[in-house]
């Protein structure tokens, strides 16, 4: 039973740790989306962070378009000539802590389900015995 909401716990602070990092990628694809009159290069690819106001990334005069990776999260600028690179937009924690607590969660659902007491009355004889 404690194996089991141990899984459950693992389970939900990955998805909510998972949920915490989309968070940080829907902002920079609503700064990426923001047209006007400092749009180009896109926003999220122009500074080495991610975020306003940080130091400039000279990849950024090269970016063309830009793409979202769910599974590692992550923000990626695409430039010319078929390159890319990924931004700093998801914290650095983000991914290896969802993909621990994962793991977590499956080795202790797995555990639980290995030391799970086979279900009926203890001590009761079958048929003929």
């Amino acid at each position: 039973m404690v194996l089991r909401k141990l899984a459950g716990a693992a389970g939900l602070a990955a998805f909510a740790l998972y949920l915490w990092g989309l968070l940080y990628v829907l902002g920079a694809l609503l700064q990426a989306g923001d047209g006007g009159a400092d749009s180009s290069p896109i926003l999220p690819c122009r500074t080495t962070n991610g975020q306003e106001g940080g130091p400039e990334d000279p990849r950024a005069a090269q970016v063309v378009d830009y793409s979202v990776d769910f599974v590692p999260l992550r923000f990626v600028c695409e430039t010319t000539g078929g390159g890319s690179y990924v931004t700093r937009t998801v914290p650095g924690y983000v991914n290896p802590a969802v993909g621990g607590l994962v793991l977590t969660a499956l080795g202790c659902w797995v555990a639980a389900l290995v030391v799970a007491e086979p279900p009926g009355p203890r001590g009761v004889r079958g048929p003929g015995g």
